[in-house]
């Protein structure tokens, strides 16, 4: 919310009139509100379709004054789009700065049927009564760019599929280049998709593929059928691309940001960026914004973002038939019923006064005396409640400390019968296991030592044998056995004169 809007509204509501969905917003704090009402401390803020209006770019000399620029366009956009002259189009317009053309003002021109707002926000007006700004869909991407969630500064392409529109808008430097409605909204593609399944099938089941089945994992009879359809959308949105590309003087698309109003499993971008080799992400961001929804449409995301942003940080671009009316103080009705409560203010004034003084001297004074025994009675009783608390509180204290010592007590017991549980079999079975090699070499052992430095289990076997060549075969054999298990560890071996035997320290380290 924008500085002037947060000191006049305490909360932001926002409005899809097309499938009459409400998202209120209150400090950072989205959340969607089902049975929406006015209320005079709220700011409502909407949008309007691309294909609810004529979207144009036009041209005016820089000789025209300011005060007469918005009639040089009007004048201009009925003559070049040959508008209808008995209708009386609402025209918003944007400024863009070229600074080859040093002879004239370029301006990307909005216009809307008058009658088109009145249909679409027939039922919206009964419930909220007031609606600030409607703004067009793609010009609240300008947001993205004020609050720096999108800090390059290259063209990108942002695509965005609702129920009944589905857009395509261009950016570049961070400005509104272009945009278009494409015939791919959700409507037009259940049309399309039935037309290539040969059969028509339930809208609701066509919504729910879209949205909650993957092509990549799917078995589903419609999955063939769903990549035919999105090959013919990338085909479209690639010839859409080829034309701003020699219309504008685009070099290429530095990135395409692709999503809808209903959360999808599919990867839409990448398969987008598969067929036009053009990077591409999901169009959604990190707005800062918290909310209890599992998915919000990114246009209702939008709206509050950009109440957020200063305005000479976005687009002005405001189609609103449902102005509030101007404050009491600045209608002339009003003007007139405070210059007259003024007059007889200012007659009665003194004696009204000094009855109202002395009146409210003596109510003050009964109030204090009423509060004086309240709050008397009140203190008492907590002094007792306190004095009962801490009693309580000091018994708590002591037996808390023997559960304590209690639990202490049997903690240490259960981890020694752990221990002498898991270990001692463990190195049990460990020898069993070794011993068992040591035979088949014919290799004895005269001592064994278990130790656990640094937490690592060992054993350490001083090994015997009549030959050393039984000695080396059985570690060989024992490293190849147990791999993985065990690590092997044999420095040296020794021969004794007097016994004529073979000695050697054997490390066994378990993994």
């Amino acid at each position: 919310m924008s500085a002037s809007t947060q000191q006049s509204f305490s909360s932001v509501l926002s409005i899809n009139p097309y499938k009459e969905t409400y998202f209120s917003g209150i400090s950072s704090f989205l959340s969607q509100s089902t049975s929406p009402e006015y209320a005079k401390e709220q700011f409502v803020i909407s949008y309007l379709n691309t294909k609810e209006f004529i979207n144009a770019q036009i041209e005016v000399s820089k000789n025209i004054p300011d005060e007469d620029l918005y009639d040089a366009i009007n004048s201009k956009a009925y003559d070049e789009l040959a508008l209808d002259q008995a209708v009386e189009y609402k025209i918003q317009y944007i400024e863009t700065f070229n600074i080859l053309d040093e002879e004239n003002r370029h301006f990307h021109v909005f216009i809307v049927d008058p009658l088109d707002i009145t249909n679409t926000y027939i039922h919206t007006v009964e419930k909220i009564k007031y609606v600030d700004v409607i703004i067009p869909a793609p010009l609240l991407i300008k947001s993205i760019y004020s609050k720096d969630i999108l800090e390059s500064s290259g063209v990108h392409c942002f695509i965005y599929f609702q129920e009944n529109d589905a857009f395509i808008t261009i950016y570049g430097e961070k400005e509104f280049i272009y945009t278009k409605s494409i015939k791919y909204s959700f409507i037009e593609m259940h049309e399309r998709f039935c037309e290539l399944y040969g059969e028509r099938i339930d809208y609701d089941d066509f919504l729910n593929f879209f949205s909650k089945e993957s092509l990549r994992d799917s078995n589903s009879d419609y999955k063939q059928f769903f990549i035919r359809l999105y090959k013919e959308l990338f085909a479209n949105i690639n010839d859409i691309l080829t034309y701003a590309k020699r219309a504008f003087e685009i070099e290429s698309f530095e990135h395409v940001y692709i999503g809808s109003q209903l959360q999808t499993v599919t990867k839409l971008h990448e398969m987008l960026e598969v067929e036009l080799n053009i990077k591409s992400s999901e169009f959604s961001f990190d707005y800062g914004f918290e909310t209890n929804e599992t998915y919000v449409d990114q246009l209702h995301a939008l709206m509050h973002l950009y109440t957020t942003v200063p305005k000479d940080e976005r687009y002005e671009c405001n189609f609103t038939l449902y102005k509030r009316p101007p404050k009491f103080i600045k209608r002339e009705s009003g003007k007139l019923i405070i210059l007259t409560l003024a007059s007889f203010a200012l007659a009665f004034a003194y004696p009204i006064t000094y009855w109202i003084l002395t009146y409210a001297q003596e109510l003050q004074e009964d109030l204090l005396k009423q509060e004086y025994k309240e709050i008397h009675i009140t203190k008492i009783t907590r002094e007792a409640t306190l004095k009962n608390r801490q009693a309580d509180k000091e018994k708590a204290i002591t037996l808390l400390e023997e559960e304590k010592k209690d639990y202490i007590d049997k903690k240490n017991t259960l981890l020694k019968i752990h221990k002498v549980k898991v270990d001692y079999p463990m190195k049990a079975k460990l020898i069993a296991t070794i011993t068992k090699d040591l035979n088949l070499y014919k290799v004895n052992v005269s001592s064994i030592s278990y130790s656990e430095p640094d937490n690592h289990k060992s054993l350490l076997l001083n090994l015997v044998a009549t030959k050393d060549r039984s000695i080396t075969k059985l570690v060989e054999y024992l490293t190849k056995s147990h791999e993985g298990q065990f690590n092997f560890e044999l420095e040296e071996i020794k021969f004794d004169d007097e016994s004529n035997k073979y000695f050697s320290e054997l490390k066994v380290n378990i993994l």
